[in-house]
């Protein structure tokens, strides 16, 4: 269902709270990654020029499992000071008297970051207490945050209860992109699926083999469908038999689809899980015992390489191999090389594929890079992103 965006409703002097994903991370107190700060721009920029009064909200990292210290937003609020020229005001509290009281004291144009919102355990818990105290200093609420819209808390979901509530420009972006790809994707469409387990992405490859043309499957689940299929897969990393009991399930349902779902012929196997180790490129069928298969071998990436060329439009979420050491990641460079190359639609959802594609230095020659791991899954699954349904309908 289509949502209202920040083209619907007039934030002229309004007190408008922004919740961005502003989780990247931090090396020796400062941003090492500030894409997903970039990300949010359009949006800031936005409120800026019709002179709204701005207050953003974030969570960083996972503040209950570690020093609350290094989880504090005042690094992000000095870059993205850096970035816009002007000043940010961070505040050191989520809500509160204090919080309402600088609100009050923004001028149009003027930015405020709050505290990482999940040093309140009110947030993850979505409780009501803590999105009316929010509504106290808000006036509308922006949803800008794709990656963290398919959680329900207090600052993607419970805050919409009390105030008006649209899509940012970066939330309506995804939502474009992602449903477009769904709804009518360029022929052929060819998806690219890597990663560890079939079962954490089973919904996801049903989805596609009713929607693509080609499904090709590469990282360390492919090892359980070779195995599904009866090949000898020696030390590899293989899910147990309920794995690879829905890979034999989806092998049958991929076998009476239109869909081809495509499995490497050739992979690239170690003698250990290490850079170091002794590596050779194996036809699957010739995996030697004690050895473990760790990217897709160059007869694979070469055919899979062609697949993307002919696409219309190509999804890829998941890396090809260990392509966090240099020998295991010819798999992963050749599908990036491929996509960066392509002349259909290119579309890249999963951190770990993102990952790989800063590796090589390619993240910005794709059609689309998604901002959400877990959220771009479950949309592509068709399932319903709480802080999404929660927007106002358009």
């Amino acid at each position: 269902m289509p949502k209202q965006t920040l083209r619907n409703v007039d934030v002229t002097g309004k007190r408008v709270l922004v919740r961005v994903d502003f989780n990247v991370p931090l090396y020796a107190g400062r941003v090492a990654d500030d894409t997903r700060i970039t990300a949010a721009l359009p949006t800031i920029e936005h409120l800026r020029k019709r002179g709204a009064r701005i207050v953003l909200v974030s969570h960083l990292g996972r503040p209950e499992q570690g020093s609350p210290e290094k989880y504090r937003l005042d690094p992000v609020a000095a870059h993205l000071a850096h970035v816009l020229r002007m000043p940010v005001r961070k505040m050191d509290e989520l809500s509160g008297p204090a919080v309402e009281e600088a609100v009050d004291q923004l001028e149009p144009g003027e930015i405020m970051l709050l505290e990482n919102s999940r040093f309140d355990p009110r947030e993850k818990a979505n409780d009501p207490k803590l999105a009316a105290e929010m509504a106290r200093f808000t006036d509308i609420f922006v949803n800008d945050a794709f990656g963290v819209s398919h959680r329900a808390h207090a600052t993607t979901v419970g805050i919409t209860e009390h105030v008006p509530s649209v899509a940012g420009m970066l939330l309506e972006r995804e939502l474009h992109t992602l449903g477009s790809l769904l709804a009518a994707p360029r022929r052929p469409f060819v998806v690219v699926l890597g990663g560890a387990k079939v079962s954490d992405k089973i919904a996801v490859i049903e989805r596609f083999l009713e929607l693509a043309d080609s499904l090709l499957v590469g990282g360390a689940m492919c090892f359980t469908f070779l195995l599904a299929r009866g090949l000898s897969v020696g030390s590899s990393k293989v899910e147990g038999p309920e794995g690879i009991e829905v890979a034999r399930r989806l092998l049958g349902i991929a076998a009476e689809s239109r869909c081809e779902l495509v499995l490497p012929t050739d992979v690239v196997v170690a003698d250990e899980f290490k850079a170091e180790a002794a590596s050779k490129v194996v036809s699957v069928e010739e995996i030697p015992e004690g050895w473990m298969g760790l990217d897709i071998g160059p007869r694979t990436a070469a055919h899979y390489a062609e697949k993307i060329a002919e696409a219309g439009e190509v999804f890829w979420n998941g890396p090809m191999g260990v392509f966090e050491m240099e020998p295991f990641a010819h798999g992963t460079g050749a599908i990036a090389q491929a996509m960066a190359e392509a002349d259909g639609l290119t579309v890249v959802g999963g951190g770990d594929s993102v990952a790989a594609l800063r590796t090589f230095g390619l993240e910005h020659r794709m059609d689309h890079v998604s901002t959400g791991g877990g959220a771009a899954l479950e949309f592509v699954e068709g399932g319903v992103l709480p802080g999404v349904a929660a927007l106002a309908d358009l």
